[in-house]
């Protein structure tokens, strides 16, 4: 570990990378080199782990799942933690699911866990990625919750993740224009936003995070991934934006905007 290597003593609680879950990591790497332009290169958790390129730096990773472990193909967000075990057991006593881990990696140690309203995230203890202020401030992915209750989703997450805390590093939370904006040493790091509550379940707006990849031309995206084997989800195009909410061939679910989210 180099002298200005970011780990999670660090940052607490932000968003600290976003992983592709799959069952098939040469044709996950094949569908969004077509349709996104990515490059990768091996990562340092192992030789089932990419890194998605773009213009040279790291932007995501792509991590090979067993199907023994009945993990749906996925992109999940990765909140940093001092204690993956601490972190753990937090979210166990407040009602929500640990799915997979804390387990063990050459560069820190990770688990996959489930919010109360399902919604699944990740948690990480250990190094960052390369130059992480800079991944952040370049914000290349926007993550968003839209989930049944914004403000009580805020409290589990606060709970489980620390936000609000004294600690330089800390997120701090507040509640602007219907939804809950979450900030890291001034920036924005995520979004949490409530659907209808009350409506019927809709694959759209189920509790999820979602990860926005801004793109140059979002039709020409959305024609390559159903050249790619994609389908669309969903579709919405404003004067002053346009957004798709795309699936690869195995049902991971991501959305791509004409430019950053509001």
């Amino acid at each position: 570990m180099t002298r200005d290597t970011t780990t999670t003593h660090h940052v607490f609680g932000a968003p600290c990378w976003i992983s592709l879950l799959t069952l098939d990591l040469s044709g996950a790497q094949a569908f969004y080199k077509s349709v996104l332009g990515w490059h990768f290169r091996p990562a340092r958790l192992g030789a089932e782990f990419v890194t998605a390129l773009v213009g040279g730096g790291p932007l995501v990773g792509i991590g090979s799942v067993a199907p023994a472990l009945q993990v749906a193909a996925t992109w999940t967000p990765f909140f940093a933690v001092t204690s993956a075990n601490e972190t753990a057991a937090r979210i166990r006593e407040r009602g929500a699911t640990l799915a997979v881990g804390p387990l063990t990696f050459p560069v820190g140690r990770g688990a996959l866990a489930a919010d109360r309203d399902g919604a699944v995230f990740g948690i990480w203890q250990g190094q960052l990625v390369a130059d992480w202020p800079r991944w952040r401030d370049s914000a290349p992915v926007c993550l968003r919750l839209r989930t049944r209750d914004a403000l009580d989703a805020a409290m589990f997450y606060g709970q489980v993740l620390e936000w609000a805390g004294r600690r330089p590093g800390s997120c701090q939370v507040a509640y602007e224009s219907d939804e809950v904006v979450v900030r890291q040493e001034g920036h924005v790091v995520a979004r949490i936003s409530s659907g209808a509550v009350e409506s019927l379940p809709d694959p759209t707006v189920r509790p999820r995070w979602y990860v926005h990849f801004p793109v140059p031309d979002v039709a020409a995206t959305i024609a390559a991934a159903r050249r790619s084997g994609g389908s669309v989800v969903g579709h919405s195009r404003t004067a002053e934006s346009e957004l798709a909410i795309l699936s690869d061939p195995e049902g991971a679910v991501f959305t791509v905007t004409g430019r950053e989210p509001a």
